[in-house]
């Protein structure tokens, strides 16, 4: 057996190939450009490199061209994590050197030594992949819209607190269109009580609303001239241009999610596990793609369910020594699937009597916490999702949770 390691940089790679007993045959430094993948490739094939018997590689990153690269075909590429990696790195040296070059040696080491100890990148469709881009950019842009937003109602709380109250009764609030519109148009509270119900109707109307919207001036109209405290008219000013800013960058954000949004709505339901996906109580497209993205479509990836509640971080985690013994929650996991999941057992409790069951039984019986009945709740989806995928059939309600019937009684 041949091993590959490539010590992965910005602009250069260095590249290391060792034996079963650890020598070293080659080294190369490739540039990251088609120049640079060319002659990784040949010495890869110098070196016996097959498509029936391919050369393992390790990098430390999952993406890029040069990943994309060399996972055409059989391939298994490793992506290990560089803490790892430098646990690895002081078995060879007790110097605590480091090169570029040694790094190259010692991620082909690791595959020499520990191969079995690591889990090679997952064999997903082209789709797949294609929805795992859309789905996490559009999560992105969601947090980043989020986040945005959260600047702008604590700058709003230093010197327009009549826009909250304004925005108070929408649903979404500071990111509604209405909200942008009559902020865009007084960005103080000063211009702000000067605007008539026409000037406010028509800002309505500019950000789309369609009905109720004489009512909905006269309200604001109200906000706006009642009684607020106001910062000094030079400071006043200057908060509202440092609001406007922020909110150009709310505007874009919300447009991203909303682009995004409409992409991942379009291609997800292209994917033949999608159906399935959609069969669960709680799960429409945008988390649906999220959970897809994260999980991948290679059946090979996961050796049973119980892997899966690990990668997920849903199942709990056992850490004794000695006499003492402790149940915790996973730290290490992947975080997407993890936020997605809990947003999926939250919509599951609405969505179905058997999932609420099972909450109210850990939160009664069991005296769990609300994030831990709802921890235990995703633990137990993530599983019968493992075995839908696995028999490529839909969700059951009876199978799955056998007091549904019960309980709808």
């Amino acid at each position: 057996m041949i091993y590959c390691g490539i010590d992965w940089a910005e602009r250069t790679h260095d590249v290391a190939l060792v034996d079963d007993a650890g020598q070293l045959l080659a080294k190369r430094h490739i540039t990251d450009d088609a120049t640079g993948y060319k002659i990784l490739l040949d010495t890869l094939a110098e070196h016996g490199d097959t498509d029936e018997n391919p050369i393992p590689v390790a990098l430390e990153t999952s993406r890029g061209l040069l990943a994309a690269v060399l996972r055409t075909g059989r391939r298994q590429v490793f992506a290990i994590n560089p803490m790892a990696a430098a646990r690895y790195r002081d078995r060879h040296s007790v110097s605590r050197k480091k090169s570029d070059p040694g790094d190259a040696l010692v991620l082909a080491n690791i595959l020499r030594t520990d191969m079995h100890a690591h889990r090679p990148l997952p064999q997903d469709s082209d789709l797949a992949r294609a929805i795992a881009v859309l789905a996490r950019a559009q999560q992105d842009a969601t947090w980043n819209r989020q986040q945005i937003a959260n600047q702008l109602r604590s700058l709003l709380r230093e010197y327009y607190p009549a826009a909250l109250a304004a925005v108070e009764p929408w649903k979404n609030g500071l990111c509604r269109p209405e909200a942008h519109a009559f902020l865009r148009l007084a960005p103080t509270p000063t211009r702000a009580a000067r605007l008539t119900r026409i000037q406010l109707q028509a800002a309505l109307k500019r950000a789309g609303r369609q009905r109720g919207i004489e009512v909905e001036a006269e309200r604001l109209r109200e906000v706006f001239r009642a009684d607020w405290a106001h910062q000094p008219p030079l400071v006043e000013e200057a908060l509202g241009k440092q609001m406007l800013a922020l909110l150009v960058q709310l505007e874009a954000a919300s447009q991203a999610a909303d682009d995004l949004a409409e992409a991942v709505a379009e291609a997800f339901p292209q994917h033949p596990d999608a159906d399935i996906y959609l069969s669960f109580p709680g799960l429409g497209v945008q988390l649906g793609a999220r959970v897809l993205a994260e999980i991948g479509d290679d059946r090979e990836r996961f050796a049973d369910a119980r892997g899966l509640n690990a990668y997920a971080g849903s199942s709990p985690i056992t850490r004794a020594s000695g006499k003492k013994s402790s149940v915790t929650r996973r730290w290490v996991k992947n975080d997407r699937l993890n936020h997605a999941g809990y947003l999926w057992a939250f919509s599951a409790i609405t969505a179905s009597p058997g999932a609420k069951a099972h909450y109210r039984r850990r939160r009664d019986d069991h005296g769990d916490w609300h994030a831990a009945a709802q921890r235990n709740l995703y633990n137990r989806m993530i599983g019968q999702l493992y075995h839908c995928l696995q028999h490529r059939e839909p969700f059951d309600k009876p199978t799955a949770f056998p007091t549904d019937l019960a309980v709808a009684a």
